[in-house]
């Protein structure tokens, strides 16, 4: 990272606080757009999500499914001998991905003449930010615009700070070993996709959720589906308990306490209770920003903060906590920068993906939400069993299931949501995506062809359904 401005080159644009996804995404599109921009970030360039989330944690989640496809093997005519997972290979393989992104991210930004600080950074008045550098010293910068992007960091519960076999998703992501037995508590997205890896490495999980599934909020249908593969995995799911406190054995795990009286005994704890955002060393004193008593910077529907000239986006801010969200942010604030009156990002409608095993995706409401927001409805759904790249791929698990608004006559209207689970279904989801913000109706997409053998059929197959004619339903 670059060495401290000089006071004659202290002024920009735009300064951003934090160099998460929203954060160097704001940097680099703003860039490209002509403005003069700053970046001030107190540890990796990438953040959360390249260093300590998103990249670390979707590369175990390859590592298990190599590890399934060689376990598998023998069904596909390709003799091998039983796999032994080498997690120390593995780990070196996360980290150097990580490193290589994050060192030619970084490269990048240098090559746009963004200037970049590493250090601590705290907001005064006049939009004045003072930075603590970390080599030491400090330097002071101020911009035209300000904006806030100093991410989250995980959620603890009382009794369980991280140390010895309790971990969250900080330190899991730096295991050099596969846990024996792990417990999960937190049975929401980060949970599952870490009870998912594990298990498929060997481990014996047990996710403890307080809620009364795991998912929660998630379309009952497809939540199903993640509930039955993992019991195939042996995924020992409690859902409806509470977690009262843990007790270590003297061998380095520990015995876990929740529900009424019952115990789990474990080699190591993963916390994932969802995160809080990180607005502890933000400074703002002498500033109009509102910090609502969970932590979340407040802002309007361009994210605009109370103080002229300073917005805030990503997971500082209470909207969808991820990085392609924070991406969307960051457009939609330089937009509002050059006074180009761009349209607020409409939260109900963004893509949601789970790379558990298996997958999850969806965008839109799923049926409950949808009837309890008072719509009339018609669904389809159609299970990847009877698809034929899937039955290639020897993934069987899961479905396609569209919710569509019901017209007068019965018939299915505008697609309101789109919801998939199952193979590759994250990398499936854009056609579903497009429909719903397209407002699309099930006669316009239906007209859409798609490729066989594909597992993007059954989204087309689904559809056509909802016409009340079809190919293979």
């Amino acid at each position: 990272m670059s060495d401290a401005t000089s006071s004659s080159d202290s002024q920009f644009d735009l300064v951003i606080i934090g160099g998460g996804p929203g954060g160097y995404g704001a940097a680099l599109y703003a860039t490209s757009a002509g403005l003069r921009v700053a970046l001030i970030e107190k540890d990796s360039i990438g953040g959360t999500c390249l260093n300590r989330g998103c990249i670390p944690a979707k590369a175990f989640l390859e590592t298990a499914a190599v590890q399934r496809h060689v376990a598998h093997a023998a069904e596909f005519g390709i003799e091998s001998s039983a796999p032994v997972v080498n997690f120390v290979t593995a780990q070196a393989r996360k980290q150097r991905i990580v490193d290589g992104i994050v060192k030619s991210l970084t490269g990048f930004m240098k090559s746009k003449q963004i200037t970049i600080l590493s250090g601590t950074a705290s907001l005064g008045p006049n939009r004045t930010v003072s930075v603590r550098l970390t080599e030491g010293g400090s330097t002071t910068l101020t911009g035209t615009n300000v904006l806030l992007a100093s991410g989250s960091v995980p959620r603890t519960i009382p009794g369980f700070d991280a140390g010895g076999p309790i971990m969250t998703s900080d330190e899991v992501l730096m295991l050099d070993q596969v846990p024996a037995r792990l417990a999960v508590v937190g049975g929401g997205a980060i949970g599952c996709e870490f009870a998912s890896t594990f298990a498929d490495l060997g481990s014996q999980v047990t996710i403890l959720e307080g809620l009364p599934k795991i998912l929660p909020g998630l379309d009952s249908d497809l939540a199903n589906v993640v509930v039955r593969s993992f019991k195939k995995k042996n995924i020992d799911i409690r859902a409806g308990v509470k977690v009262l406190g843990h007790t270590p054995n003297g061998s380095g795990g520990t015995v876990v306490h929740f529900g009424e009286g019952e115990n789990v005994e474990v080699d190591a704890v993963v916390v994932s209770v969802g995160r809080r955002p990180y607005s502890d060393e933000l400074g703002l004193a002498g500033t109009a920003v509102v910090v609502t008593d969970r932590g979340f910077v407040e802002v309007d529907e361009y994210c605009r903060t109370d103080e002229d000239g300073v917005y805030a986006i990503g997971d500082l801010i209470n909207t969808p906590q991820l990085a392609h969200v924070g991406y969307a942010e960051a457009i939609l604030v330089t937009k509002h920068i050059l006074g180009e009156s761009p349209t607020p990002i409409n939260y109900d409608r963004v893509p949601w993906a789970i790379y558990s095993h298996p997958e999850v995706a969806w965008a839109g409401p799923s049926e409950e939400a949808a009837v309890a927001a008072g719509y009339e409805v018609v669904v389809a759904k159609h299970q990847f069993r009877a698809n034929s790249r899937a039955q290639i791929l020897g993934e069987l698990d899961g479905l396609v299931k569209i919710i569509a608004k019901r017209n007068a006559d019965g018939s299915a209207g505008q697609i309101l949501g789109v919801h998939m689970v199952g193979p590759w279904v994250t990398e499936q989801l854009s056609g579903g995506y497009l429909a719903v913000n397209w407002e699309a109706t099930v006669a316009e997409v239906a007209e859409f062809i798609q490729p066989h053998p594909s597992l993007t059929e059954l989204f087309g197959e689904t559809v056509l359904s909802l016409t009340g004619r079809s190919l293979n339903a």
